[in-house]
């Protein structure tokens, strides 16, 4: 089949998107541009984004799709991506359960022994 390719790619820029993030969604409509209609392969750009930046799931026929497709693509970017600083997430109860147990590092509680005997020995009346 063959497809109107004369659409301009840019013109699904958005504002808020940063320029790496554009710039690999571009390639992968640019690279793809001749095997889908405009439309599929914008909806198959945003998967693509939302899986690689995102880390959405999608049904698994789309998921095979999105993989096949982003092999030459996102490779560079997955390899960058390895050295970068990856995020911890931590659950609220977790988080809810160390801010009510006010976890102390080791050095915290010498410090607070410190400062109750710096005044302790200027004996000021702690209220």
């Amino acid at each position: 089949m063959t497809f109107d390719t004369s659409w301009d790619t840019d013109k699904y820029k958005v504002p808020y998107e940063s320029e790496e993030h554009w710039l690999l969604k571009k390639e992968f409509m640019d690279t793809h541009k001749e095997k889908y209609p405009e439309q599929k392969l914008i909806c198959l750009a945003q998967c693509f984004f939302n899986i690689e930046f995102l880390g959405a799931r999608y049904p698994d026929k789309v998921m095979k799709l999105i993989e096949k497709l982003s092999e030459d693509v996102a490779a560079d970017h997955r390899e960058k991506k390895k050295s970068k600083l990856q995020r911890t997430f931590v659950g609220a109860k977790d988080a809810a359960e160390a801010k009510v147990k006010r976890l102390k590092r080791p050095n915290d509680s010498n410090e607070a022994e410190t400062k109750k005997k710096k005044v302790n020995d200027d004996v000021v009346e702690i209220l």
